[in-house]
């Protein structure tokens, strides 16, 4: 039995092979890592329109009287004020507020979410929030926890060019679905929830089907997008894309070490829910996570740009140019297709995590390669397009 034989794979798996893409394990999926340039497919993305295959993410349904309150206990954010048709970032911690996994999660109807995990961590997702049902002190949530990894294909179209391939394939009316919001409708005559959400910096829409519909959504798409350039796009492309948007990745940026204020992200942790009596997983050891950060600073995550050719990636060693002193380690790194120089982000101490700090180096097998620490995101399209 070949290793292809014991990967999970999606239902437009036929359709990637016919494309000639080179295929992948992640996360125990057969994906596609590329069709052919990786570097090509990222520009696509930039400038024009991107198709991607994101089956292999975990969907879960909590739905309930008490849904709200079980995600408010569950997670570190305030899910319970979100409204209906909009999404929300948000971490699920553990007791010592370092990060599970980090998510999306999407309210559909009053009593109903869908929360989105990595793929990876689905498994995780699910037996802590089934876990977190039970609730404290002898108090449950009246709510369901449902797994629907099976029930949904996940189709992302992405890029400058994505509203227009869209726009005329759904009746969801596009130019009122806000960033971060999501409609059911149809999609090529197929039933969809469309999200205005990615991971790529760009504009672009996330469209959840159902696996026997994802072909069908797919050719669809391609058809439409052909005179606009939209391309399809691999995993590779999608990583150099979130990249250079700052977004983080878990078992990169984010890990069960790590809490949302070491990566810069205490803002997605609320406090001030009403819920629940305030409680929620990790809450006292996040309260004293934001106290630390807040007065003796730990290493801060930031952006670095090379200023040669030497490509830096995850666990290379961020030292002082002088002295070669450690200063924190990459998390990320790889070459720019749009700044046209590598990049990474990184850990480092905070004293010199400041924009524009010039004396610290990358050690790549042994050089010190110079780069400049950089606020991150390296790109925004509201940035590139002022």
């Amino acid at each position: 039995m070949s290793d292809s034989d014991t990967l999970r794979t999606t239902a437009l798996d036929a359709r990637h092979r016919a494309l000639g893409a080179t295929m992948t394990d992640f996360a125990g999926w057969d994906m596609p890592l590329r069709y052919a340039s990786e570097r090509d497919e990222h520009n696509a993305v930039r400038t024009r329109a991107g198709l991607f295959d994101l089956s292999h993410m975990g969907e879960f349904t909590v739905e309930g009287p008490q849904a709200a309150e079980l995600l408010d206990y569950a997670l570190v954010g305030s899910l319970a004020k979100l409204a209906v048709g909009r999404a929300r970032y948000t971490m699920l911690c553990n007791a010592e507020g370092g990060i599970l996994d980090d998510l999306i999660v999407y309210r559909t109807a009053e009593q109903t979410y869908l929360v989105v995990a990595n793929a990876a961590n689905a498994q995780v997702v699910l037996d802590a929030l089934r876990e977190r049902r039970h609730g404290f002190a002898g108090r449950g949530f009246d709510a369901t926890v449902r797994d629907d990894r099976d029930a949904y294909a996940l189709i992302a179209v992405q890029g400058p060019q994505a509203a227009g391939i869209l726009a005329g394939l759904t009746d969801v009316p596009l130019e009122s679905l806000r960033y971060y919001a999501v409609l059911g409708g149809r999609v090529a005559g197929c039933e969809a929830s469309v999200a205005r959400t990615g991971y790529t910096g760009e504009d672009g829409f996330e469209l959840f089907v159902a696996p026997h519909d994802a072909v069908t959504v797919w050719d669809a798409l391609t058809e439409a997008g052909a005179g606009a350039g939209l391309v399809p796009c691999g995993l590779s492309c999608r990583d150099t894309l979130r990249l250079e948007a700052g977004m983080p990745l878990y078992g990169h940026e984010l890990s069960a070490r790590t809490t949302p204020f070491d990566a810069g992200l205490g803002r997605v942790v609320k406090f001030g829910k009403t819920s629940n009596d305030g409680r929620f997983v990790g809450r006292e050891a996040l309260l004293a996570a934001a106290e630390r950060a807040e007065s003796t600073p730990p290493r801060r995550l930031v952006g670095l740009i090379a200023e040669g050719r030497r490509v830096p990636r995850a666990g290379y060693a961020v030292v002082a140019a002088g002295d070669g002193t450690v200063l924190g380690e990459v998390t990320s790194g790889a070459p720019s297709p749009t700044l046209g120089r590598p990049i990474a982000m990184a850990y480092v101490d905070a004293a010199y995590a400041e924009p524009g700090t010039k004396d610290v180096a990358v050690d790549i097998r042994g050089r010190h390669e110079p780069y400049e620490v950089v606020a991150l995101p390296f790109y925004s399209r509201e940035r590139q397009a002022s």
